[in-house]
């Protein structure tokens, strides 16, 4: 692989603590959700940071799969789910990826949705290791 670009981040004391990139542009309290055991708060937590690059990604490889194909799409929104759960040893992550694509049709959004899923880095890293669904509002 030819590497084009590589983000540095670094966590500090886990879910409840915080999160920054090198460059400063990001620094982000952490906090636990209560539904997962923790007290809540102010603060973000890896699933959400997780469901903002996936969706943010997702977009990206769905406008050029969509460029390839000559597709105009008008205006697109991605809407990401990620759910954390608990199976035998462990956790899990599971995704649900929702295209908001209005200005194609149902049929011709879900292929590109489909289409987008082959081309995308987070589906190609996360493709058998967590279930991912894909749906057209």
């Amino acid at each position: 692989m030819k590497v084009l670009y590589t983000a540095t981040a670094t966590a500090t004391n886990g879910r409840e603590g915080r999160v920054k990139t090198d460059d400063g542009k990001l620094d982000l309290g952490l906090s636990m959700p209560k539904s997962v055991g923790g007290p809540g708060g102010e603060g973000t937590n890896p699933e959400q940071l997780f469901a903002l690059g996936y969706s943010a990604c997702f977009g990206s490889a769905l406008a050029f799969v969509a460029r390839l194909q000559k597709i105009q799409t008008g205006p697109v929104e991605i809407t990401a789910k990620v759910s954390l759960g608990s199976e035998e040893g462990g956790f899990r992550l599971a995704v649900e990826l929702i295209g908001h694509i209005p200005d194609l049709p149902r049929e011709q959004a879900e292929t590109l949705m489909h289409a987008a899923h082959q081309a995308c880095p987070y589906s190609k890293a996360t493709r058998g290791n967590i279930d991912v669904k894909l749906s057209v509002a």
